[in-house]
């Protein structure tokens, strides 16, 4: 068999970094728990005609199909496509179950999702995802929408990684400003200024005028809106002052007004207004949040979603939500790439049972069970080796303690200091910092 070829896009973790991404989805999970989300899990594939009904996604859709499926292009089932985000399997989903759920319906799901965009740093085809939402039936009110960015902030304030900012806007005070200055198609304007910072002002005036119909005078005060950024609910006089007005810009001002002084008594600092933050997908219709993190800015959020209105209806019944996703293998690709978080070891174990000899391995397995059974994680020498060998054994995997059966006594030795103490299996424990793998930031990070 030839060297097998890495697939870029792909991520596959060395077991530190799987325990770091573990210690990682445990905090986050209890968060989610602790504000009420119960968890969910959905198929990996939905129709296709689901997945590319919102939204600029086509381009990105990995299409499922068996090896022997007929070449003239899928039909009916087979025409099956790996999700890109959790927000459309989960509508889909509540819409099929709305007979069986309690409304409003909270929920957290983490799985893993696809995406064929052109891998680089931070960026994957396949990763991880950890989402929350809030559905109601007909109408959602709109202090959810304040809540989403305490969760958000609670859960990776939880991590070892570094603070993080979560910039907020409204989808009406856009569309409402858009409308005011006489704009008559404002989700093409909003697609153009999602592109601000990828492309600059000057590039996104010339696509407002291509895609928007925007004149000079128009694109100008666009542009001028998506400048207003504030800490606090200051950026409603700053829009104000820019005399455009609409029913719709009123609505969104205040809603984000309440979004913005939510956080700010919760966590002073979490949230900033900044008006530029629009979002590509088409489905939202309310408070839309990206993540920065500090230090890391220049790869872009790291947590993101907002409100949706129309994703989910059936007949006259609509099911309007609002959701935000932590992209955790794009969060914890940029901390590994700059060596910003470690594990105290490499595996999971606290303590290795010698072998005196091998017709006693039995006796080396029974004092393993026992510190099993107290929660201590436990393996067995592989081999009857000179007690040195099982203590290099140790040191080369990061196992603090070896344990010495004896006919006479047991005796356990912490090898990075080398004190050795009398011990029974059914009562000694280790100092709690030894018991599992500790996750921190490390020194060597940006």
């Amino acid at each position: 068999m030839s060297k097998p070829t890495p697939i870029s896009g792909f991520p596959e973790w060395t077991p530190a970094q799987r325990m770091i991404e573990q210690f990682v989805l445990d905090r986050i999970r209890a968060t989610f728990e602790l504000y009420g989300f119960a968890p969910l899990e959905t198929r990996s594939v939905e129709p296709l005609d689901q997945l590319l009904r919102k939204g600029e996604t086509s381009k990105e859709v990995y299409v499922l199909r068996r090896l022997q499926a007929d070449t003239d292009g899928p039909a009916g089932d087979d025409a099956l496509g790996l999700h890109f985000d959790l927000t459309v399997p989960f509508a889909r989903y509540v819409l099929e179950n709305a007979g069986k759920l309690q409304f409003p319906f909270r929920r957290y799901q983490i799985q893993k999702v696809w995406r064929g965009e052109r891998p680089q740093e931070g960026r994957y085809r396949e990763f991880l995802q950890a989402d929350i939402d809030i559905v109601d039936r007909d109408t959602l009110p709109a202090h959810y929408e304040a809540e989403m960015p305490l969760v958000i902030g609670d859960a990776l304030r939880s991590l070892p990684i570094p603070p993080v900012r979560i910039q907020v806007n409204n989808r009406k005070i856009c569309e409402g400003f858009y409308r005011g200055v006489g704009l008559t198609d404002p989700e093409a304007a909003l697609r153009a200024v999602d592109k601000l910072d990828k492309i600059g002002p000057a590039k996104v005036a010339e696509l407002l005028a291509e895609t928007a119909g925007a004149s000079e005078a128009q694109a100008k005060a666009c542009l001028a809106l998506a400048e207003i950024s504030a800490p606090d609910a200051s950026f409603a006089d700053a829009v104000r002052a820019l005399g455009v007005t609409d029913p719709l810009l009123d609505e969104g001002i205040a809603e984000l007004v309440a979004v913005v002084e939510t956080a700010a008594a919760h966590s002073p600092g979490l949230c900033v207004a900044d008006l530029r933050i629009a979002r590509g997908l088409d489905y939202y219709t309310g408070t839309v949040y990206e993540t920065q993190m500090i230090g890391y800015e220049r790869f872009g959020s790291i947590c993101s979603g907002g409100r949706y209105d129309n994703l989910a209806s059936s007949g006259a019944t609509r099911f309007p939500g609002v959701g935000i996703s932590i992209g955790v293998t794009r969060l914890l690709g940029l901390l590994f790439g700059a060596g910003a978080l470690s594990v105290s070891r490499d595996v999971p174990t606290c303590v290795l049972v010698a072998v005196t000899a091998e017709e006693e391995r039995a006796a080396s397995n029974r004092v393993a069970e026992a510190l099993r059974s107290r929660g201590i994680p436990t393996e067995v020498s592989p081999s009857a080796a000179k007690f040195g060998k099982q203590i290099r054994y140790a040191e080369r995997r990061g196992i603090p303690y070896v344990w010495f059966p004896g006919a006479e006594g047991d005796e356990v030795k912490d090898i990075r200091s080398g004190e050795q103490v009398a011990a029974a299996a059914g009562e000694w424990t280790p100092p709690r910092a030894d018991l599992k793998p500790l996750v921190g930031p490390s020194t060597a990070g940006a």
